[in-house]
Parts: structure tokens; sequence; C-alpha cells
């Protein structure tokens, strides 16, 4: 079956059905390293496949579970190619969170593919290496996974030719843990992480914008101030960020203190903070205001003059996503920050 979806033009609804002419090929899947990844000693074992814990709506927006991946050491980049008629040229690194230990695969990866390829983005979501290792200590940002994504946008230049992207038009979203992996890699881009490998190692890693979607350890511990790890260099590309006001798990001033300090350095950067919002909303429609920072992505997209109208129409819509009324549901659990001195649980999403 084909993707739906709803296009607004002035006052009018049309429903447009994809044929399977204009439809994009299924995903193409590459390696990020063309070996063995840098600094990965002992196998952690075979990569798996769980469901996310179901939690209560005092912390997450979606409490069903969703899909996660885990346990990885071969990352990957994952090409999903929006339908030939809609192509813009531009496209986005996915970062999936997970603080670091999973990768919510469904909601912060396929989703926003899905939502990407709507508005003629091409989507690449990236399969970083989780869970975090022996000297990767809880509470702080795991190093390998910023090494995978500067490879990763390496690797996506590199054949933006071959792909027909516009090799200036090449940025990164993250969500949660990933969000701050999007921030990591869109400040990080003048500080190599790895040894150079190969040719595609000579390629500028540097995103061209970032979105990040309720980023955690971007805030210091204790203090109102970003993180150590955190630095804004001359070069650091536009940035618009998302938070929910109410979210426990990854509270709004990750963001708030995000925004000041690219402000003060001269960064392009916007902001959202949604009254009444958690955590894990990721790109799921409802009602309420949250739901429409997709749409507000795009406009700045498009101010920024980094996406392209397609023909006269404002957006698109998948009409295939969930949407959040759908999953309201009381779970249990908890998913808190270990950034904010909260004991990781297992199972539960901690950030």
């Amino acid at each position: 079956m084909h993707p739906t979806f709803i296009i607004p033009t002035g006052a009018r609804v049309v429903a447009l059905f994809l044929t399977g002419v204009l439809s994009a090929a299924e995903p193409l899947i590459l390696d990020v390293w063309p070996g063995k990844a840098p600094d990965e000693a002992a196998s952690i074992g075979p990569e798996r496949i769980r469901m996310s814990p179901g939690l209560d709506h005092t912390q997450v927006e979606v409490t069903v579970p969703t899909r996660m991946i885990t346990d990885i050491t071969r990352p990957t980049i994952t090409i999903h190619r929006p339908a030939t008629n809609l192509d813009t040229g531009t496209a986005m690194l996915i970062c999936p969170g997970g603080g670091y230990w999973d990768l919510y695969w469904q909601l912060e990866g396929e989703e926003v593919a899905a939502w990407l390829n709507s508005v003629g983005v091409t989507g690449v979501i990236l399969k970083y290496r989780v869970p975090r290792r022996p000297d990767e200590p809880k509470g702080e940002p795991a190093r390998r996974p910023l090494q995978d994504s500067q490879r990763a946008l390496r690797l996506v230049r590199s054949k933006a030719a071959e792909w027909g992207l516009h090799e200036d038009r090449i940025g990164i979203v993250g969500f949660s843990a990933g969000g701050h992996l999007a921030i990591a890699t869109a400040t990080g881009f003048d500080r190599r992480t790895y040894a150079p490998i190969d040719d595609v190692d000579r390629v500028s890693c540097r995103p061209d914008f970032a979105v990040a979607v309720y980023p955690g350890y971007l805030k210091a511990k204790d203090k109102e101030e970003l993180s150590p790890g955190i630095r804004i260099p001359t070069g650091t590309p536009p940035v618009f960020l998302v938070h929910g006001g109410d979210d426990i798990i990854s509270p709004p001033e990750h963001s708030v203190l995000m925004y000041l300090a690219l402000k003060r350095a001269g960064v392009p950067a916007e902001l959202h903070v949604y009254a009444g919002t958690v955590h894990d909303f990721g790109v799921r429609t409802n009602g309420h205001p949250h739901s429409k920072w997709t749409e507000a992505c795009i406009g700045w997209l498009r101010d920024g003059g980094l996406l392209p109208a397609i023909a006269n129409w404002e957006f698109l819509l998948p009409l295939s996503l969930p949407s959040l009324d759908d999953t309201r549901r009381v779970g249990n659990g908890s998913g808190k920050l270990e950034q904010q001195g909260v004991p990781r649980v297992p199972s539960p999403r901690s950030r």
C-alpha cells in the first residue's frame, strides 16, 4: 500500500495518493565504517530489537511501547528517499534518542524519515553505537556516537552528487540524547574525533543546519550554564530547538540555555517551548500546539533557504503516522535522565 498525504493548498485540502511511478525506492543501507568502527574492543553480543517501556503521561507523550534497537557495534545509515516528484535535494541525518543506551528506532527514526520524505527531504537514519561502553560513564554523553555521526555526515556528503543532493543543504536532526548528538555534531565539526581512514574523511562533517528536539546533556549539572562539553565555534550552523515545558526527563533548560548561548555567539537560532508538554512526542500529530512544531521547522528551513517549496504547497503531512491521542495510555516505570541525578532503572527510557 502506498502512503497517503494531505496537501493544504490555500483554503482547499487535497488528498494525494502516490502511485508506484512516483514512490521512492526501497531504503538503501550502508555501513558507516569500511571495517571495524574505531575504539571497538570486545563484542557486546548480537544486535537486538526490543520494545520500549510503557511510561505514563507525566513522563512522555507517547505512552505505548515502540520498537528500539540496542547492542549496536556496526553503525549504518538507512537512506529513505522522497518520491521523485517531491525531491528537493535537501537531506537530514536522523539521530534517534535513547539515553545512549538504546535507539528509539520507530518513534524517532522511521517516523521522522517518513515526515521528511513527505516534504521532499531525504531522511538518513543513523544507527549509532549503543549502549554505552564501560569507559563511557553514566550521566554523561557517550563519545563513540559522535565518531559515528561525524563519519556519517561525511559519507552522505560524499554521495551528494550520486544521490542528487545539494551538498550545502545537508543537515542533522536528533531527539533527546540524539538531540544532544545533533548539537555536538553541529558544534564539534572543527575537531576530528577519530583518525582519518580514507578519502571520505577528507569531506566536511559540518552540517548545514541542526534541529534538536527535547535534547538532553546540554545543561551543566546544578548550574544555569551549558555543559562543559558544549562549545560554539565560529562557523556553527543555524539551529532550531524544540522542547516541552513540562519535560521532567530532559527539562527545557537544556534548550533554553543552548538558545541563549547561540544568540550570544551570533548564530542564527530559533526556540519553541510548548506549555503542558512532556518528553517523547516525535513527529506524531494531534490537536495540541506541540504537534505543529514540524510545520514551524519547515517554515524555518524555507526562510533560511535550506528547503525549496514544492510547487505552491506549504507543507505535506503524512496521514499514516499515528496521532498522540491514539497513544496516551497509562504505563508504568520511570524514565528520568541520569543527568538530573536520578538513578537508571532497568528497561525504562534513560536520557
